[in-house]
This record gives structure tokens, C-alpha cells and sequence, in this order.
């Protein structure tokens, strides 16, 4: 099973990610360096060794654009997104229910995330056992809905500007925490 990600490997593999949809071949150590200031190819290949340890990602060491992503579909039209059992956005992989290649006009981010609604949310027209497409962010716009970890249990409603993206009040007391936006709402039918 797949380690969880340090923010920098996060990063460098959505970079891959993007790069090998848009391109169709993968980025050299160099520009991935250059993409985000690392000035040493070693470091780069520790990252990527790193990614390749926890099982994101097989390569070829000795070529420069020998990266192969592991259990994605790099169409560029869609964006994999895994659906968590519980609130985290970085939960281990053992917490990924299930993952889903969603259109990238509708997870427009590659940082999005499902998780499942454990409330009816009738202003909002979302019911229990819904998924609710989730993108990370620390400050929402007026138009958004925000989607809160309180205690482990799906919150979502309109932002408040109290509560900081580290789930701290102005006061520094612990509330609710922010996940991020919600960008959409998927509900799948019984069969019949």
C-alpha cells in the first residue's frame, strides 16, 4: 500500500502527473528541478526514489525520463480521485475506498478528493451516503461551500471566516477544520 505523501512529493508527483498528460512523455530531473527551485538533480532523485519507495511511481534510474505512474489513467481528459473513508485529505492509503476518473472540467484540480456526506444536507440538496468532490483551499470565495472536519464528521456549509485552513479560531481554540471547496456533489443510484 502506498506511504502518504510529504507536501514537496505531493507536488513533484501531480507535476508528473500534469506533465505526462500534457506532453505524452515524461519530465526530465532537470525540469523538475526547475519547476520548483531545486537546484540539485541529487535531491530530485531522492524525491523521486521516494515516490518510487512508496509506491507512486516505477523508474528506471538510469534514464533521465524513465518515470512510469502506477495505477492512474493519465488520459488528459480526467483526473483520478480517491474517495476516503474518513475526513482526512491525506489519509493513508488504506482509507481509500475507491478511486474514480472524473472529467477534468468537473475535479479540476488534481488535489481533489471524494468523500462521503454522513448527513442529509437538504438546503443543499445533498443526502446521506453522497459523494462530495472536495478541492483544498484555506480561503473560500463568497460563492463557495466549505467542507469541515468536525470530530471526524462531514460538515459542509458556507465558510466561516473564523476558522483558519489549520482548524484554529481567531481565538486559537481547535473547531471545526477546513478540507476545502466543495466543486461537486456525485450520487449514484441503486440498481433496480
Amino acid at each position: 500500500m502506498p506511504e502518504v505523501l510529504s507536501p514537496i512529493e505531493r507536488r513533484i508527483y501531480n507535476y508528473v502527473v500534469e506533465y505526462l498528460k500534457r506532453e505524452t512523455f515524461q519530465p526530465s530531473i532537470r525540469e523538475i528541478g526547475t519547476r520548483f527551485g531545486i537546484r540539485s538533480t541529487k535531491t530530485v532523485t531522492e524525491h523521486l526514489q521516494s515516490l518510487q519507495r512508496k509506491g507512486y511511481l516505477d523508474r528506471t534510474p538510469s534514464r533521465s525520463r524513465a518515470l512510469r505512474i502506477l495505477g492512474l489513467d493519465l488520459s488528459p481528459a480526467t483526473v483520478t480521485v480517491p474517495l476516503y473513508r474518513d475526513t482526512q485529505s491525506q489519509a493513508p492509503e488504506e482509507e481509500v475506498e475507491a478511486r474514480y476518473d472524473l472529467d477534468v472540467g468537473v475535479a479540476c484540480s488534481a488535489d481533489c478528493f471524494l468523500l462521503r456526506a454522513n448527513d442529509h444536507f437538504p438546503d443543499l440538496g445533498i443526502l446521506r451516503g453522497d459523494m462530495v468532490l472536495v478541492e483544498p483551499c484555506d480561503r473560500p470565495n463568497g460563492t463557495d461551500l466549505a467542507v469541515y472536519d468536525q470530530g471526524g464528521r462531514v460538515e459542509i456549509r458556507d465558510p466561516d471566516p473564523s476558522i483558519e485552513g489549520n482548524g484554529m479560531a481567531a481565538r486559537g481554540n481547535p473547531v471545526a477544520q477546513m478540507l476545502g471547496c466543495v466543486r461537486a456533489v456525485l450520487r449514484v443510484f441503486p440498481k433496480a
